[in-house]
């Protein structure tokens, strides 16, 4: 199995029924800014599916190599174009830029999380001690033009199976990373999550209600 091709992580109660992620409860959600510029890119004569799917491999390489970097590993590259690979070797740069004054260290990578009140689960992107405040972080890695509120309704998913998980955490984060070499990154810390995680769980009630009626 290739790195481009991998299975996406399959969530199971311990009682062996499957769940779904918590991107794809999000799934059901309208994107307004999504639809925007798909709309925008129409009237160009450009195929948004084709921009959507080269901007989904460089998010996905991007967040394969800082995850590597964090593990002390090398991500093979080799089955991405070279201009892919340079976007999101930008936003490694970017990251190293942030980890200089925000030195972490991991405690979970890339793990899968599952809720048994809510029945979902998740693949949270780094759980870490900040080194300069021994504070527990959890982080989420985006490399998109901006922060959507959906980023938040996956955040507040994302601690809850922490909690679940007898994690405790001081801090929720997420750090966006430039793909493009003027752009930077952005870092919004987050406080309480509670209202969020009510439209998660009402997404989350749509999406089985849904699933009931096919």
């Amino acid at each position: 199995m290739t790195n481009k091709t991998r299975i996406h992580t399959i969530y199971k109660l311990k009682s062996g029924d499957r769940i779904p992620s918590v991107t794809t409860v999000l799934g059901i959600l309208a994107k307004p800014a999504l639809i925007q510029w798909a709309w925008e890119l129409g009237t160009k004569g450009i195929d948004y599916k084709a921009v959507r799917d080269q901007a989904g491999d460089i998010g996905t390489l991007a967040h394969a190599l800082i995850i590597a970097d964090l593990k002390g590993d090398k991500f093979d590259t080799s089955e991405y174009s070279a201009q892919d690979i340079q976007k999101a070797e930008n936003c490694l740069i970017k990251y190293w830029d942030w980890a200089k004054v925000n030195p972490i260290k991991s405690i979970l990578l890339e793990t899968p999380l599952i809720s048994e009140v809510y029945q979902f689960g998740g693949t949270v992107d780094c759980f870490a001690e900040r080194q300069d405040t021994k504070e527990l972080v959890l982080i989420d890695f985006k490399t998109g033009k901006a922060i959507y509120p959906e980023h938040l309704y996956q955040l507040s998913a994302y601690e809850q199976l922490l909690k679940e998980a007898d994690f405790r955490f001081d801090q929720t984060m997420i750090l966006r990373i430039g793909r493009d070499e003027v752009e930077g990154f952005e870092v919004r810390s987050l406080g309480d999550l509670s209202k969020a995680f009510e439209i998660f769980k009402n997404c989350l009630s749509i999406y089985n209600l849904q699933k009931g009626i096919k």
